[in-house]
Formats: C-alpha cells, structure tokens, sequence
C-alpha cells in the first residue's frame, strides 16, 4: 500500500515541514487528502493541547504567526471544522497543492499515490496593502 508525505514549502520552494503517512489506497482525490493530512495534524495537536497549532489552515480564534498559529488558550481543535476551512481555502487559493510536477485544481481529482506519492503545500500569504 503507498504512504504519502506531505511537505509545505514557501513560494519560493523553501521546505517548512513534512509529514509522511504509511498504508493508504493507491488512489485518493485531493479533498480527502486534504481531511487526511488535518486530521492527523489535528490529532497530534490534540494529543498535547497547547496555545500554538502547527498546521495547514488557522483554527477559528487563532493568530497567525511565523509558521503556525497562536491559540488565545491551550485548547483542542475540531479535526472536521478544521477540515472545512481548509477545503474553503483551497478553492479561495488560500494554498496550492503540487502532486509530481503539476499544480491539482480541483478537490475532486484523483490523484496516483504510486506514481505521486510526494505533494507539496504552498500557502500564500496576502501582501501588506494589497
């Protein structure tokens, strides 16, 4: 069964973080891809609530900050909620995701976990002003 890692790079490729998830269907769309990589991040928060989430979408209430969000008070997060938002903020191009060497675009396409087992995240941030 394929694993796949997630990596979030900046937009100039710079690699920030990386999980990788053993055992999964040879074939996914992105949406579920997507709840899958929240869900585990979500857990690992979970199972050590702090004031500081490390992960793809901010937490209602939170702050962003230099590669994570601060919480107003250790708390645990709603994997699904969290899901939710990061589905919304895909199709806002919140971030994009690179499955090989070609930009997904749609929540609904499949994508090969054994011929891409590698996809890459990029958030984009707002500039100051625009």
């Amino acid at each position: 069964m394929p694993a796949v890692t997630f990596r979030d790079e900046t937009a100039t490729g710079t690699p920030v973080a990386e999980v990788r998830i053993e055992a999964l269907p040879e074939r996914m769309t992105v949406r579920e891809l997507i709840r899958l990589r929240v869900r585990e991040e979500v857990a690992r928060h979970n199972a050590r609530p702090s004031d500081r989430f490390n992960g793809l979408v901010r937490p209602d209430g939170a702050e962003a900050e230099l590669n994570g969000y601060r919480l107003r008070e250790p708390r645990r997060i709603d994997w699904e909620r969290q899901a939710e938002i990061a589905e919304r903020a895909f199709l806002a191009n919140g971030f994009f995701v690179l499955a090989g060497d070609r930009q997904v675009e749609d929540l609904d396409e499949e994508i090969d976990l054994a011929a891409a087992p590698d996809l890459v995240f990029i958030k984009l941030v707002a500039l100051a002003g625009g």
